[in-house]
């Protein structure tokens, strides 16, 4: 039989994870195509939306490898497996094929696909949607991740906030699950339009809402939270591939 095939929107970098427990870190991206969710604030809809299913392509381990080690020449670094929702493909043979050479996996995922692959992970990252996305959350569907990753991987919360109402929903998210680390960062009201390399954004508006955030965990006492920015969007705006 064929090894199944993996849907890459796009592979880049080194660079650096621009948000959440490794922002700063360099890192080689890859990027998936396919989602189950549909946010109203998506910034990379190029690699959620079907309608750019054809700009995706269907990629073997070792094809997304050969870019991968060419990326990095060759140097172990830490690879990040996004989207879309990368919980969809099957990369579980991705991420042994990786390890064997020394490379480190991040996977960042709202936490609706439970994969048995994620026990396998380094760094698991669950970003569950809040109401400004007008998605739903299906903690039954979330706990599963949690099960799933079995305790191994560096597991953390990581939540957009737009408004008081995602604020409280961040609040909710980090009670239910205490253990957890959280990390919040404010939301990009200016998502970049995937059908053009129109890259405008409100930076002024971003930090805005930063200041906001920030006076909101100091004036309540969270003092578990930690509020950080999207990096690479203070530096690049909505370039993509950076």
């Amino acid at each position: 039989m064929e090894p199944p095939s993996i849907r890459v929107s796009e592979i880049f970098g080194p660079t650096i994870q621009g948000e959440g427990v490794l922002i700063g870190l360099p890192t080689v991206f890859v990027r998936t195509g396919g989602c189950d969710y549909r946010c109203s604030w998506c910034d990379s809809l190029h690699a959620v939306d079907n309608r750019f299913r054809s700009d995706w392509q269907a990629m073997t381990v070792e094809q997304i490898w050969d870019q991968v080690r060419a990326l990095s020449g060759g140097e172990p670094l830490t690879v990040s497996l996004s989207g879309g929702n990368p919980a969809i493909q099957p990369l579980g043979e991705l991420i042994e094929f990786g390890h064997r050479e020394g490379y480190r996996f991040a996977l960042e995922t709202q936490g609706s696909v439970a994969r048995d692959w994620f026990s396998t992970l380094d760094t698991l990252v669950l970003s569950p949607k809040p109401p400004s996305s007008q998605m739903s959350t299906d903690w039954a569907r979330f706990e599963a991740c949690l099960a799933a990753a079995q305790g191994r991987p560096l597991t953390v919360l990581k939540l957009a906030v737009f408004d008081d109402e995602d604020y409280a929903y961040a609040k909710d998210a980090a009670a239910r699950y205490p253990h957890l680390p959280i990390y919040l960062q404010p939301g990009n009201h200016t998502p970049p339009s995937p059908d053009t390399d129109d890259v405008i954004i409100d930076i002024t508006g971003v930090m805005r809402r930063m200041d906001w955030l920030v006076n909101k965990v100091t004036h309540d006492r969270w003092f578990e939270a930690r509020v950080l920015p999207q990096l690479h969007v203070l530096l690049w705006g909505n370039t993509r591939g950076v």
